[in-house]
């Protein structure tokens, strides 16, 4: 059994900063991010961790980075062999840690939506557009887009990241480097879209985080996770409502239920709901890359 790990301490290295889930160290020209069991809701970080969810993050971000290299590069060096300094913490690290290359990261969120859910189901009913992108009337939540839209955000560094249009993205990063993050994130979503298609998941829209190396653009951060994409099971779609999802829906519905106000402190999750949140991510895991976690 993996040890459950809310927060790593590892005297001796220098903390970088710690996300919702991560918490990242740097190595001179490199960083050490670690993939840990916290898990948020709302925007507030739970008190109750998940097992195995930050192994099966970490490696399905593994999966993605390798197959899709043909499409961008990305910041991996390794999510195995690592400096002699990290020796005495392989436990805590092992499978949930990725080695990787230092960048300036590119102050966008690329969001690319297949599916009509979410923030842009809000948008369209308000103003039938998600992101300034005009759509055909009438769909209804969850139907499938006529093609997949580019549709970022800024990074907030508290809060909500906030939905912006393509011209505002251009007049914030420049034309040339807004086009590259747009097709590039298309692409990679158009492949990935094929490739979880073929073993029943419908990826209905995810997350992509680039930085800039030079003049090289790189991909950074989490690859197509139940954290930064919404993963559908296909043989359950049905239009027209919310669907089931891959991810932290149990914990959702579940403190949607208690009536939580969503302000801090996040009450802690049963056991029920825990095994039942870790199943889903070892499931999703499991479909996408053809084998069981470890």
């Amino acid at each position: 059994m993996h040890a459950v790990i809310s927060q790593t301490d590892l005297p001796g290295l220098k903390l970088r900063g710690r996300g919702k889930v991560r918490d990242i160290y740097e190595l001179g020209d490199r960083l050490l991010i670690v993939a840990t069991d916290r898990l948020s809701a709302f925007d507030v970080i739970l008190p109750t961790p998940i097992p195995d969810k930050g192994r099966v993050l970490t490696q399905i971000s593994m999966f993605w980075f390798e197959k899709l290299s043909g499409i961008v590069p990305n910041h991996v060096i390794s999510a195995s062999d690592f400096p002699p300094e990290l020796a005495p913490y392989a436990g805590a690290l092992a499978g949930r840690s990725m080695l990787v290359r230092r960048t300036q990261p590119v102050p966008i969120e690329c969001v690319v939506r297949g599916y009509i859910s979410g923030s842009g189901w809000k948008d369209y009913q308000k103003t039938g557009a998600i992101c300034g992108i005009p759509l055909p009337a009438g769909l209804r939540e969850s139907d499938r887009l006529p093609e997949p839209i580019f549709t970022p955000s800024t990074k907030a560094e508290v809060g909500h990241d906030e939905n912006i249009s393509f011209d505002e993205t251009i007049a914030r990063i420049g034309r040339p480097l807004a086009e590259r993050l747009r097709d590039t994130s298309l692409a990679l979503y158009r492949r990935a879209v094929e490739h979880a298609a073929a073993r029943g998941i419908i990826i209905a829209d995810t997350k992509f985080e680039f930085g800039l190396l030079g003049q090289e653009l790189i991909w950074i951060d989490e690859a197509l996770t139940p954290d930064s994409s919404r993963f559908w099971p296909a043989d359950e779609y049905s239009p027209g409502k919310p669907q089931p999802s891959f991810d932290k829906q149990y914990v959702r519905d579940y403190l949607e239920r208690i009536g939580w106000n969503k302000q801090p402190p996040a009450p802690a999750l049963p056991p029920e709901v825990v095994a039942a949140t870790r199943e889903k991510y070892r499931e999703a895991y499991q479909r996408i890359t053809g084998h069981a976690l470890d």
